[in-house]
């Protein structure tokens, strides 16, 4: 049989921005915290937030449990004020006072040019960390990727965390 192949216009995105993301458990509390957070974020993603014109869920692993997610949003902005927004706003602040077990990362990969990644509380180096690991400013994509100010301001701030 033959293959059906498929290529991409992605013209109409020129500011695209792909994002693979997942949360490990690192413990076995972490199992609580990953089933009360999952699906809450997935949920989260079905009435499709401004700018987020494709989210799919992904299982990186079973053991140890790892969810996650792969995003493609419009651009930088758009994703910014999703993440600086309820509910997600409140999860990252709980997650940053107790990972409950788990570890949480995300990478960005912008069609303009550019990488970001961070990787919090992770239990083995992940993705980039893996063989590029690095230390830069933990809470603005922007400022890491553009060495620009966030266009909204993070959950919390760095100096405060």
């Amino acid at each position: 049989m033959r293959v059906h192949s498929t290529t991409v216009d992605p013209d109409a995105y020129p500011d695209l921005v792909m994002i693979p993301l997942g949360m490990r458990v690192r413990t076995p509390r972490g199992m609580l915290r990953l089933l009360g957070v999952g699906p809450k974020l997935s949920r989260s993603h079905a009435d499709r937030p401004d700018g987020l014109p494709r989210h799919e869920d992904i299982v990186w692993s079973m053991f140890p449990p790892h969810w996650g997610a792969r995003q493609d949003w419009r651009d930088l902005d758009s994703r910014e004020r999703w993440t600086r927004s309820e509910p997600h706003r409140q999860w990252r602040g709980q997650f940053l006072r107790d990972s409950g077990g788990t570890g949480f990362w995300h990478e960005a990969y912008f069609r303009r040019g550019g990488i970001d990644a961070v990787y919090d509380d992770m239990s083995a180096p992940t993705g980039l960390a893996a063989f590029a690991p690095g230390r830069g400013p933990m809470f603005s994509t922007r400022g890491r990727v553009h060495g620009a100010p966030p266009a909204i301001w993070p959950v919390i701030t760095e100096s405060n965390y």
